[in-house]
């Protein structure tokens, strides 16, 4: 069996030309069958990438370096033996440069105040990236919202309203500061993963939350915890905490590891409002908001509340995780692709312990099935993800 050096020593055969003919048109066989050989070359010539652009500026960094040197070592010669001072020229005219007062003293300063400078040019730098790198890891933490688009997180105002009442009432009755009340905030939507009670949802909503609800069409409720997240990608894996919970058996999907077709019709399931709502409608690129290849964009209109919720096609493969909206184009929506919550699962399953496990629906249920059917099997597997915070 390959090792991930085994990957790495072949794709840089392959790139720099060295594979004979047979073997290079093997591989390249192999990456247009097989999309996920074809995702792991592109994370090898990613990784490759960074490291070459990496090198080309230590290079020019050295390169500056020298010229520093060089230049230092031109304004302070060092005196050398009579014997070895070249002959003068009687016959050479020397130019007389004419500096101005100003530049005159400026150059003393500089000769005098060298060092000084130099310093505070490299604190001044220092913090510089300093404050960017601070900013960097905060904007990842916080998963940010860039201009144009929108979470799809709805801020569950009737439930506050309620709480903040109650807590009133409270406080008027036993005429005292009474404890927090936790309060339902925001909602959106999540389904199954696997049968042992393992769910996706979106990151951001359930970010900052002190304890998190699932309830189903029938309203079931269990409680449920996060377990991992992926900031990047958006995406968020809960597993089911309650004793109750007795499994989900055979989910009707499979998950899609490969890429979605362009023009291709699909289809999603969300909790925008306290009822489950259905959308359609096609897949409309092969990549998200302002050109990010980890998500698809769908011509689905789509609400506060959708976000979480199953992106699927016409056979009922799941290829995707509902996360945002364009703000400027209603049916502009986007979906994390299913096969970065491949890459995310089989990660976790590979570190996970032996009562914990990650087994992801492998075949489906759903092909063949008119839409009406299949939504039916569908709205069992699919929850309002309830999102509670302490005032």
């Amino acid at each position: 069996m390959m090792t991930e050096a085994d990957y790495y020593a072949l794709f840089e055969a392959y790139a720099d030309g060295e594979l004979a003919g047979p073997a290079r048109a093997s591989l390249e066989a192999r990456m247009a069958a097989d999309p996920d050989f074809a995702l792991r070359y592109a994370d090898f010539t990613e990784l490759t990438g960074t490291l070459r652009a990496y090198r080309q500026r230590q290079q020019a960094r050295e390169q500056l370096r020298g010229i520093h040197a060089a230049m230092l070592a031109a304004e302070t010669p060092e005196a050398a033996p009579a014997a070895e001072q070249p002959a003068k020229l009687t016959h050479t005219v020397n130019p007389m440069l004419r500096i101005s007062r100003t530049e005159r003293r400026l150059r003393e300063f500089w000769s005098g105040h060298r060092a000084t400078v130099g310093v505070a040019a490299s604190v001044a730098v220092m913090a510089v990236f300093a404050t960017l790198l601070g900013l960097d890891i905060w904007r990842n933490s916080h998963l940010p919202t860039p201009s144009g688009y929108q979470a799809l997180r709805r801020e569950v105002e009737r439930i506050k309203k309620s709480q903040k009442d109650l807590k009133l009432t409270l406080n008027t009755q036993l005429g005292k500061e009474t404890a927090p009340v936790v309060a339902s905030k925001f909602s959106g939507t999540g389904f199954a993963l696997t049968s042992e009670g393992y769910l996706v949802t979106s990151f951001h909503v359930i970010q900052g939350a002190d304890s998190v609800l699932i309830e189903g069409r029938n309203h079931q409720r269990y409680r449920a915890e996060p377990v991992y997240s992926d900031v990047k990608h958006d995406l968020a894996i809960l597993r089911i905490t309650d004793k109750k919970f007795t499994g989900f058996g055979r989910l009707p999907y499979a998950v899609k590891s490969g890429q979605a077709d362009l023009g291709e019709r699909v289809f999603t399931l969300g909790y925008p409002r306290e009822d489950v709502v259905y959308g359609e409608g096609s897949l409309s690129a092969r990549s998200g908001f302002e050109g990010d290849t980890a998500f698809y964009q769908v011509s689905i209109p789509v609400n506060p509340g959708n976000s979480g919720g199953p992106l699927l096609d016409e056979r009922g493969n799941l290829i995707g995780v509902v996360s945002g909206r364009q703000n400027d184009a209603q049916s502009a929506a986007f979906a994390t692709k299913s096969s970065y919550l491949v890459r995310l699962v089989d990660s976790l399953a590979a570190t996970a312990k032996a009562d914990a496990p990650y087994h992801l629906p492998r075949y489906g249920q759903l092909a063949g099935s008119g839409r009406p059917q299949q939504l039916k099997k569908l709205q069992d597997y699919v929850f309002v993800v309830k999102v509670y915070e302490k005032d």
